[in-house]
């Protein structure tokens, strides 16, 4: 039997938004980790106050590809400058399609001056592993499948992040002196313990800190050293039930719908990926709705990636983002959620008569792979939700959204319709109604700090 495809399966939905907007996968799940070390409001409050211990060794897919034409390949498909890129270097790495909308982007590690490995979700990875399989590059490709996916259910490398403001001086501890001054986003080697261990300066929570990975088999030894050397530092492990908030304070848009289900020019590529991969079994969720599946892509620019588009190279998609760069563009902002309407839809749960609001799970409120709400103002459509949950630090629920830009200043007030109509087929979605929450438009990063110092890293 042929194997099939994600065409196949499109080809006998009635739309790609109805494919997935009825999918019965649930939010992208983070396997592997306890839900919650302590309690999920002190796990929070730990990346803000002193420092946390990220366990990010199961969630991601890493893609290693290794050859004289590694960069060349990377060149062609990321809208990132590979100017003097080599080993030891990292980046964010984005992909889009050849109308400038954004495929899905991923951390590129420099491992050696011809060997990276690409981390995260695998919307990007597919797309550079198609390349490589069907394009003349030098280069070949290994897959160590994330852990909902792996069927050893064993990974190759452990990776670790030690964040918050106690975090340098907890890695100086383990490390027994002073660390490398390295520019952000640069690797260099730590000690921990009799190990030499390789560290990416880095920082998820909008903190800082360092990204950390070593070979699977180590990962129990080196947590243990951890977790003893933090306790001076207030070090906290961070449970799955939390790890996922912490991008609502940093400002990264974690979940774009990858555009890849339309065009002529991207049919190969559909009919290469497999008909049970992420790309055909991700589930859409929210009030956001539309026929087009288009109407659900980004662009670069819309997620607060404009400052990583470089000209300085052919790439997939140039022409398009040549065109849209000077246009006016829709912005990545924080959605601060109005705390008394929230506090009525939590109210409606006890309502004898009449449905009830969308449940809001609690920290991380998404009951979808890729979250889409409706952002409203004066009941004109002006952006969508994209990412929802709740900050103890903040005392607030947050969304990350893109909007028009005119609707971009700080203090704003939209309206967010929250909850479906019509209800899909999802088994996270309860029979419900919907109802309008009041927020205001902030700054994506919301905390200072990773706005100013981090940021401007």
């Amino acid at each position: 039997m042929d194997r099939r495809s994600l065409e196949d399966v499109l080809s006998e939905a009635k739309s790609p938004v109805e494919l997935l907007r009825n999918s019965q996968i649930g939010p992208y799940a983070f396997p592997g980790v306890p839900a919650e070390f302590t309690n999920w409001r002190d796990e929070q409050r730990a990346w803000r106050e002193s420092c946390v211990l990220f366990d990010q060794s199961y969630h991601m897919t890493d893609l290693y590809i290794e050859g004289p034409d590694v960069k060349r390949l990377l060149s062609d498909l990321g809208i990132n400058s590979f100017e003097g890129f080599k080993k030891n270097n990292a980046k964010q790495f984005v992909a889009c399609n050849h109308d400038g909308y954004v495929i899905g982007d991923a951390i590129l590690f420099g491992l050696e001056d011809d060997r990276v490995s690409l981390v995260g979700r695998p919307t990007a990875h597919n797309w550079v592993q198609y390349h490589a399989e069907s394009g003349d590059y030098d280069v070949k490709v290994e897959r160590d499948e994330r852990y909902a996916a792996n069927p050893e259910k064993r990974r190759r490398l452990y990776r670790y992040q030690i964040q918050g403001p106690n975090a340098a001086e907890l890695l100086e501890k383990l490390n027994g002196g002073p660390l490398p001054q390295v520019p952000f986003f640069s690797m260099y080697e730590i000690n921990i313990g009799d190990r030499k261990v390789r560290a990416l300066r880095h920082g998820m929570s909008g903190q800082p800190g360092a990204e950390i990975f070593g070979p699977w088999e180590e990962r129990d030894e080196i947590k243990g050293i951890i977790v003893e050397a933090g306790e001076e530092y207030g070090l906290r492990q961070v449970g799955s039930r939390t790890y996922a908030t912490n991008t609502l304070e940093s400002g990264w848009i974690p979940s774009p719908c990858p555009a890849i289900y339309t065009g002529e020019e991207m049919k190969p590529y559909r009919q290469w990926l497999p008909a049970n991969g992420y790309e055909a079994m991700a589930s859409l969720g929210g009030s956001f709705y539309s026929e087009r599946i288009e109407d659900y892509y980004f662009t670069p620019y819309e997620l607060g990636y404009g400052r990583f588009v470089k000209f300085d190279h052919d790439f997939v998609g140039r022409e398009a983002l040549e065109e849209m760069a000077d246009a006016p563009q829709r912005r990545k902002v924080t959605l601060v959620w109005e705390g008394e309407d929230v506090a009525g839809v939590f109210g409606s749960l006890f309502e004898r008569e009449g449905l009830p609001a969308k449940y809001i799970d609690l920290p991380l409120s998404n009951y979808a792979t890729l979250p889409y709400d409706r952002v409203e103002k004066d009941g004109r459509v002006v952006g969508v939700s994209t990412y929802t949950g709740y900050s103890y630090n903040e005392r607030a629920m947050l969304s990350l959204a893109v909007v028009e830009e005119e609707f971009c200043e700080p203090g704003t007030e939209v309206v967010l319709l929250w909850g479906e109509e019509p209800n899909s087929s999802k088994p996270t979605v309860e029979e419900h109604r919907q109802v309008e929450i009041r927020a205001r438009v902030q700054p994506a990063p919301l905390v200072e700090f990773a706005r100013t110092a981090y940021r401007s890293s």
